[in-house]
């Protein structure tokens, strides 16, 4: 049984009339003659009772009607959602991020994407950089944004943005009032950092920054999210070496103040898998482009006192 074949009979069903139905459907009433006996030989019921002056469906034929009415709309239906999934404008996009994404317009990207394309079903996951590549390359993401670019080679990344390290200090702690920090001020600090497991690449970029300063930071905690680490901060249990993009968690009890002399970036990249999900991840990437967070597009440059350590008057 074809769907041609249901198709054809659906309009002869309407119209009880062969060459009326051979007219609806464009072609010439034999082939629709020969589709109509095809079908009866493939149900092994006639549909028709016809002679020289009407055509009348039998009861084999009027129940056959609602359910081929059914599956042509079904197959249509499929159609259409595959050309939309094809145009990036319907389908499923399953979302790693990790948790400073949250502060670099993520969320007001996908509500643009959304609004957009509301027949899209977007589902978010927060998850270390390593646990996203494990699920893009096991085909539980399309779509990641972490801190890395070391990748298997069956994914695809582009940089989607760079920003600079800024001290997070308690709001009471000394070096608070200044306007920027230099790193090595840090030297004797109990120092919550990012864990080596959830982003080698957090890790090393923060202790190269502390060897750059002349130290070996005293790294007294480790987690694995960045809004951790600016809690623990938060709390006093030290200090802290994030993204700039942190600024705007709005935590109580914690400051940020730029470093003096630190080029060190953090980036951040979107990853994914090559598949027939890419237009939908191109469609992401767009929006989250359009609404990039502009002061984390470059680093932070202040002018300092004599000491690189001007004090908040």
């Amino acid at each position: 049984m074809e769907l041609r074949h249901l198709r054809y009979f659906a309009v002869l069903a309407d119209e009880l009339h062969f060459g009326r139905a051979a007219e609806r459907l464009a072609i010439s009433q034999p082939p629709l003659s020969v589709a109509i006996r095809q079908l009866e030989d493939a149900v092994g019921a006639r549909l028709f009772e016809r002679n020289s002056k009407q055509v009348r469906l039998t009861p084999a034929g009027q129940a056959l009607r609602a359910s081929a009415r059914k599956l042509l709309r079904q197959a249509e239906e499929a159609a259409l959602e595959a050309r939309e999934v094809a145009a990036g404008s319907a389908g499923r996009l399953r979302i790693g991020f990790v948790g400073a994404m949250l502060y670099r317009g993520l969320p007001q990207a996908l509500r643009r994407f959304q609004a957009g394309h509301p027949a899209v079903r977007i589902g978010l996951a927060e998850l270390n950089s390593a646990e996203q590549i494990t699920d893009l390359l096991h085909d539980r993401l399309d779509l990641g944004f972490m801190h890395t670019a070391r990748l298997p080679a069956e994914l695809q990344s582009r940089l989607l943005l760079s920003e600079p390290f800024v001290a997070c200090l308690p709001e009471a702690h000394a070096l608070a009032r200044r306007r920027r920090v230099d790193p090595a001020a840090l030297r004797d600090e109990a120092v919550v950092l990012f864990s080596r497991v959830a982003s080698p690449d957090y890790h090393e970029r923060i202790l190269a920054i502390c060897a750059q300063a002349g130290f070996l930071p005293e790294v007294r905690h480790e987690v694995r999210h960045w809004l951790a680490v600016v809690s623990m901060v938060a709390q006093g249990l030290g200090v802290a070496l994030v993204p700039q993009a942190m600024q705007r968690c709005g935590l109580g009890g914690v400051v940020f103040r730029p470093l003096q002399g630190v080029t060190a970036l953090s980036e951040t990249y979107a990853v994914w898998r090559p598949g027939p999900q890419n237009a939908l991840v191109e469609g992401v990437l767009r929006a989250l482009r359009q609404l990039r967070p502009a002061e984390a597009a470059k680093p932070v440059t202040t002018e300092g006192d004599d000491d690189g350590n001007e004090s908040l008057q």
